[in-house]
């Protein structure tokens, strides 16, 4: 019954009935699938942060996510005096029940407890509008972390589950394509500093999005 009687669960139930309904009424349309460059050509350097490491995925957990294509990278600034973890994963279509996981579910399973959560806004260079995504900060024991994430489908940055889901719906119906792309940047918590942390990452995120948005297809 407290689900039931739960606003935010009644809304998405509502939303995954109507997605269930327009994929099933396009099912037999071809959809449209935009191309796009792997994104282990996206670039080592950007804007004063280089590529330190690119790490494996374990099979296991690629199985699990059901993505298309995954970028996995522990990027440094120039100083050498910080690091940043850069994850982005492509779907080329959510027909099939593949799609984005939310970090608010996988970071839990990961073991990682959360602490603080809500949305951040960030101002980019030459973009009138700043985004807004999502900020995450979980503990493991005596390990933190930042997270910053959102989803980016059709130029779009998307922070909320909700807004992600209903602009699936709308962009099936208009424009038979449901690509997606979860984009997430983790910054480990140093000296107990979680807002110098937040800095970090908003920086990282100031020097990826231009490179990104080229990367992902509008």
């Amino acid at each position: 019954m407290k689900f039931i009687n739960n606003r935010y669960a009644r809304v998405l139930t509502a939303l995954l009935l109507l997605q269930g309904i327009v994929f099933y009424s396009v099912a037999l349309r071809a959809e449209n699938i935009p191309p796009v460059s792997p994104l282990a050509s996206f670039p080592g350097n950007v804007s004063g942060w280089e590529m330190y490491k690119d790490v494996k995925i374990e099979q296991e957990t690629l199985d699990i996510l059901k993505a298309d294509d995954t970028l996995n990278r522990i990027y440094t600034n120039s100083q050498k005096t910080a690091q940043a973890y850069l994850f982005i994963a492509f779907f080329k279509t959510q027909r099939y029940g593949h799609a984005p996981h939310s970090p608010k579910n996988c970071l839990p399973g990961s073991g990682f407890e959360p602490v603080e959560s809500g949305p951040i806004s960030i101002a980019i260079p030459d973009r009138a509008e700043p985004i807004v995504v999502n900020r995450y900060l979980t503990a493991r024991g005596d390990e933190k972390s930042v997270t910053l994430y959102w989803y980016q489908s059709h130029g779009r940055i998307i922070a909320g589950e909700f807004s992600a889901k209903f602009w699936l719906i709308a962009d099936s119906i208009r424009f038979h394509r449901s690509d997606s792309s979860l984009v997430k940047v983790v910054v480990p918590v140093r000296d107990n500093d979680a807002d110098k942390a937040t800095r970090i990452a908003t920086d990282f995120v100031q020097a990826i999005y231009a490179p990104v948005s080229r990367q992902l297809p509008i």
